[in-house]
């Protein structure tokens, strides 16, 4: 399949934030993003349940995922969400279909889950690295967007990020990392394999945007290279998101401030 390459090559990695502005945003966001998910939850508003929240972070090795989960979460009570991150399967998930081990992370209505990795590693790095044969990668497309939908028409609003940097901003950071003890954790060996097939991951990403993005839960793409503005673009998008999900899901959507 021929693939044009198009929303990472015009994705705009100059662009910088700065830090007044970052935390005049980061905070009026944050703010406004925990007044969605009580209405959501039920904590404010009527008092009714309404749609959960599934938010899905992919993206580039150290683009910022971590930083901008961070954010995304920091003004929540920790009883109001769940972080899961997902690795390669274990021997017992791999006896089911490849979709099953995510479905108890999926929230339920009032419920809010952040995704660090998905389900779309299969048409990733289980592509890429031959962890799935092609026709298993070939046909999780189509059996990935049937999964969202469900989910999304039952009442879950999915909030899908991808998150990219150069890869001289990616070399950087994977050096800072293995220079300080603390970080040093976050890199790996695969991390540095993996930039040796740069080209066939972004081959991938885009062929995975192009068949995966639908009207119940679009890609949005930003720019990690700047992390000020990355956190702030990533929760200025997951508003707009929620936003449009409590309308679709006849939800209303509280004005903003907390006079309500």
């Amino acid at each position: 399949m021929s693939i044009t390459m198009g929303r990472l090559d015009s994705l705009d990695l100059k662009q910088r934030l700065a830090r007044k502005e970052y935390e005049e945003r980061l905070t009026a966001a944050q703010r406004r993003l925990l007044q969605l998910r009580l209405h959501a939850g039920g904590q404010m508003g009527s008092g009714e349940l309404g749609p959960g929240l599934l938010f899905v972070f992919e993206g580039s090795d150290a683009a910022g995922k971590g930083g901008a989960i961070k954010r995304l979460v920091e003004p929540l009570d920790p009883r109001h969400y769940q972080v899961s991150s997902f690795a390669k399967p274990t021997f017992d998930e791999k006896r089911h279909p490849f979709l099953w081990r995510f479905y108890p992370y999926v929230p339920g209505l009032g419920g809010m889950s952040v995704f660090d990795r998905s389900w779309y590693g299969r048409v990733l790095v289980e592509r890429i690295e031959g962890f799935a044969t092609t026709d298993q990668w070939s046909r999780a497309y189509e059996e990935i967007v049937q999964f969202e939908r469900s989910n999304a028409l039952e009442g879950v609003i999915i909030v899908k990020c991808w998150l990219q940097i150069s890869a001289e901003e990616q070399l950087r950071r994977f050096e800072d990392r293995e220079h300080d003890p603390l970080r040093r954790w976050k890199i790996t060996e695969e991390d540095w394999r993996n930039r040796t097939k740069a080209s066939e991951y972004l081959i991938a990403a885009e062929e995975m945007f192009e068949r995966t993005d639908h009207e119940l839960a679009p890609w949005d793409i930003i720019s990690g290279e700047n992390k000020r503005l990355a956190r702030v673009q990533v929760l200025e998008m997951a508003i707009h998101r929620v936003e449009q999900g409590m309308v679709r899901w006849g939800t209303p959507v509280p004005a903003v401030g907390f006079g309500a």
